[in-house]
């Protein structure tokens, strides 16, 4: 007799409508997808006292069109004017346009648009073809009192997008997105903001043929949103790649900016340093629409040898030992990898699920030789750069690792993850179709608390009955480095969701952790921001509005607690 076959839910492969709800909320490309394993699926079961009854029909999918009863508050007259300066067809005042570019990310987002409910959107959508564009139209806007506030790459897991008054959103994506000079003597790109982190980095790579410049180039910047994000989203939002403890965080590759405010433009120099004061260069960088409008930005770029990178992976006994061996790397002024991420044991357990790994001859492997299940920790990272360079940072990567009992795992485990690293987010859409909601919250921390941020975090959160938490550090300096808590969970109720959010933002703050690394603060995480700055810092931020933006009309609404 055959055992009966094991039931895997009907996970969608369909492309979302146009002009669905979904089409909004889903994550990435429209037509593609990736599934949780078939272990992944039974640890949810086990986790959250679910059955395959649970997953035999798919909720709330928000398939349904867009459909906004609410008309333009723009009047005829601003409207007229916006399109004399875009043109009729770069102004768009219809629902589905409106909803698109006034959400981002957030499971908060998707929850509320699986259901159909609407909450606020722009009220006008504006693609300008050019810096004059939106210095018109900022000045249009300033005389008028209206909001301003700009879409990009529309991954922002904070809040960022969603207005909080009646006003026009600018989308940078449609025309300003291309390389507008390398100059290969200063190594470094001047770039409009709304370029996409593959049509850039395919640039850089291609630069000779694109460019005519001797060598190729690449940004050095990978997100996870990578695909879907902008450079000047990077810059905004202070984002941070996944090679960013070699080439350095957003902050540390922006050269210089140019801006539109309603105070005038602001456009400062691409020195790679000066003693001139304090840098309102450093100020913008982070400033998430509240001062004005990014119109163009001069990086640093590299260059691309990606046939020196060095891969490589190690189990280590325990999180002691990878946070140890990760602190000595970094301190070790011999050089830096590239990406660099160790996982807690719990996160390490869930991946080797997640890539098919626990339960095989491998597994069993490990677990022989003293890597055990719940204490065990995986590492994988690069180096890249000169040749001689890479290979030296991973002969010193584990010459560490091996003295704090690591496993070499060779660069296997790192090239797989390399190939998957764009995917994982994906998954969200197929959990959330059966009320499970996957998401994340990071952190800065120094050294000398981070045990105490990663206990007090994972205790909040695993407070709670039948919730996954999974953490990692990804981002390493001599002085510290990030958790990046990633939580999964069967949902009750969006408001009770909310509720258990904000408690976790609470504990990361309560523990000694900054509100966020790189993902920005946006509206949901401002709140936290005067708290952890402090009074006065929170009072040179408010001159600052005040001066760039008297009329409060720049992403009004909560942006870093401003107004």
């Amino acid at each position: 007799m055959s055992a009966k076959k094991e039931f895997i839910p009907d996970w969608t492969e369909t492309a979302p409508p146009d002009g669905s709800y979904r089409s909004i909320f889903k994550w990435g490309a429209p037509n593609e997808f990736k599934h949780p394993s078939n272990a992944w699926y039974r640890m949810m079961k086990k986790e959250f006292g679910m059955t395959d009854d649970d997953f035999r029909k798919r909720k709330d999918e928000g398939l349904e069109p867009v459909s906004i009863s609410r008309k333009s508050a723009i009047g005829r007259a601003d409207l007229a004017r916006f399109e004399s300066i875009v043109g009729k067809k770069n102004v768009a005042v219809d629902g589905y346009s409106r909803l698109r570019y006034s959400r981002g990310k957030t499971m908060e987002e998707a929850a509320e648009l699986r259901s159909g409910r609407i909450g606020r959107v722009t009220d006008v959508v504006i693609h300008p073809r050019s810096k004059e564009d939106v210095r018109a139209i900022v000045a249009h806007c300033g005389r008028r009192k209206i909001p301003v506030s700009v879409y990009s790459g529309g991954s922002s897991v904070t809040l960022g997008l969603r207005p909080a008054r009646p006003g026009v959103t600018l989308v940078m994506g449609t025309h300003m997105n291309r390389i507008l000079e390398i100059n290969e003597q200063n190594q470094s790109a001047r770039v409009q903001p709304g370029m996409m982190g593959p049509a850039y980095e395919e640039a850089l790579n291609s630069a000779p043929e694109k460019f005519g410049t001797k060598l190729r180039y690449t940004g050095g910047h990978f997100p996870q949103s990578f695909e879907f994000s902008s450079v000047g989203g990077w810059v905004v939002t202070l984002g941070s790649g996944q090679a960013s403890t070699y080439y350095g965080d957003a902050y540390h590759i922006v050269l210089s900016q140019e801006y539109v405010t309603p105070a005038g433009d602001i456009k400062t120099l691409d020195y790679p340093a000066t003693a001139t004061g304090p840098k309102v260069n450093d100020i913008m960088k982070g400033s998430e629409g509240v001062f004005g409008v990014l119109v163009e930005v001069t990086m640093r770029i590299f260059r691309y040898m990606p046939k020196n990178t060095q891969r490589f992976a190690f189990m280590l006994p325990s999180w002691n030992a990878a946070v140890n061996a990760t602190r000595d790397v970094v301190q070790g002024e011999f050089g830096m990898p590239a990406v660099f991420r160790i996982s807690d044991p719990e996160e390490t357990e869930v991946g080797l699920k997640l890539y098919g790994v626990h339960g095989t001859p491998a597994d069993t492997f490990m677990k022989l030789r003293g890597y055990r299940p719940m204490e065990r920790c995986l590492l994988i990272g690069t180096a890249e750069g000169e040749c001689g360079y890479a290979k030296h940072v991973k002969r010193m990567v584990k010459k560490i690792c091996k003295g704090y009992g690591a496993m070499y795992l060779t660069g296997f485990a790192a090239k797989k993850w390399e190939h998957t690293r764009y995917r994982e987010p994906y998954m969200r859409e197929d959990l959330h179709d059966y009320g499970i909601v996957i998401d994340t919250l990071e952190s800065a921390v120094t050294w000398d608390n981070l045990h105490r941020l990663h206990k007090g975090v994972r205790e909040f959160i695993k407070g709670r009955p039948g919730t996954i938490c999974m953490t990692h550090a990804s981002h390493f300096y001599p002085q510290g480095t990030n958790l990046y808590f990633i939580f999964i969970m069967k949902m009750e109720s969006v408001k009770s969701y909310l509720a258990f959010q904000r408690g976790v933002i609470d504990a990361i703050t309560r523990h000694g952790g900054s509100p966020s690394h790189h993902h920005g603060m946006g509206r949901m995480l401002s709140p936290w921001l005067e708290k952890h700055i402090g009074k006065n810092q929170m009072a040179v931020l408010r001159a600052l509005k005040e001066h760039f933006d008297p009329n409060n009309i720049m992403n009004p609404g909560g942006i870093l607690g401003l107004d």
